[in-house]
């Protein structure tokens, strides 16, 4: 196989004989890297990723000896597939009714098999080997697939995003940086305001190298929004936080734009049919039948 993923490599197999209601998850990003289990797949040459993603899953179903589903989300074209694919190569998209419905226990089930503790530290360790594109993407497809399981606001969701963050900065991509910080912030000044502070500070570092007057001004505004009613609640505690604060406020005065306050910090989650998503997280396409490029005939799986 032209990926990473090989049948020797046991602690990326689920168990043998694991209830049905464990799953595989893939994700592609906007650029076409490509994740199976949070391990970053090796491309070769143009391989298309629906085609490494069968591969692999396909390779589980003949370990295994049995069908294999995953869900697949793939920002590239915004959307979530749902697979089954057989020992024999063969695989089908399902539509969501046909899939096994979201719950505690079969997010327990699947979290056991492959636990999001363990890719963050593999996300740690490319970051350590400063191999930021490689940690980026993951902490994307960790971020992407614990928001859908869990919701936005539950507490890995928000450890992944907040590592997608300071990654993103590290590669100095501030503006994503900015947004993803934000929305961690956001979402903690309303289920847990006693917390938010360093949050919202870590928005601020990453929103004070934007360039861009447009996004120093709409960004800085909800910032501005989040220090004032931390300092309301008295939640400011740290000569530090009062400067970054004023900070912002005296950034967006310099460029001459009137602080109006926001959209309310307390603003909810979407509700979507894929789950619960952050503000400003993309909507992905409903799932359905069919999606050709997930679709492969018996005997097509790599060797």
């Amino acid at each position: 196989m032209s990926h990473s993923l090989t049948p020797h490599d046991k602690g990326n197999l689920p168990v043998l004989g694991a209830p049905p209601l464990i799953r595989l998850d893939a994700y592609v990003a906007e650029d076409g890297s490509t994740v199976v289990n949070g391990h970053l797949l090796k491309m070769g040459g143009m391989r298309p990723p629906n085609e490494a993603i069968l591969d692999a899953v396909a390779m589980f179903a003949r370990t295994l000896g049995a069908p294999v589903a995953a869900t697949v989300i793939d920002r590239s074209v915004r959307q979530i597939a749902r697979i089954r694919v057989y020992p024999d190569g063969s695989s089908r998209t399902i539509a969501e009714d046909e899939d096994l419905p979201p719950g505690r226990e079969r997010t327990v089930a699947e979290e056991e098999t492959f636990p999001p503790l363990a890719r963050v530290e593999r996300i740690i360790q490319h970051a350590q080997r400063e191999e930021l594109h490689a940690a980026f993407v993951l902490a994307g497809a960790l971020r992407e697939h614990l928001t859908l399981r869990r919701g936005a606001e539950d507490e890995l969701s928000l450890e992944a995003r907040a590592i997608e963050a300071y990654l993103a900065y590290l590669r100095g991509d501030y503006l994503i940086s900015t947004v993803l910080a934000l929305t961690v912030a956001r979402i903690r000044c309303t289920t847990d305001l006693n917390r938010a502070v360093p949050e919202v500070a870590r928005a601020t570092a990453a929103w004070q190298c934007l360039g861009d007057e447009g996004q120093i001004a709409t960004r800085g505004k909800e910032l501005l929004h989040m220090w004032e009613r931390l300092s309301a609640e008295g939640l400011l505690r740290e000569p530090s936080h009062h400067a970054m604060a004023e900070a912002v406020r005296s950034r967006i005065e310099q460029a001459g734009r009137h602080v109006e306050a926001p959209a309310p910090a307390s603003t909810p989650a979407l509700a979507t049919p894929q789950g619960v998503l952050a503000p400003e997280d993309k909507p992905l396409k409903p799932t359905r039948r069919g999606l050709r490029r997930f679709t492969r005939r018996p005997g097509r799986a790599d060797g």
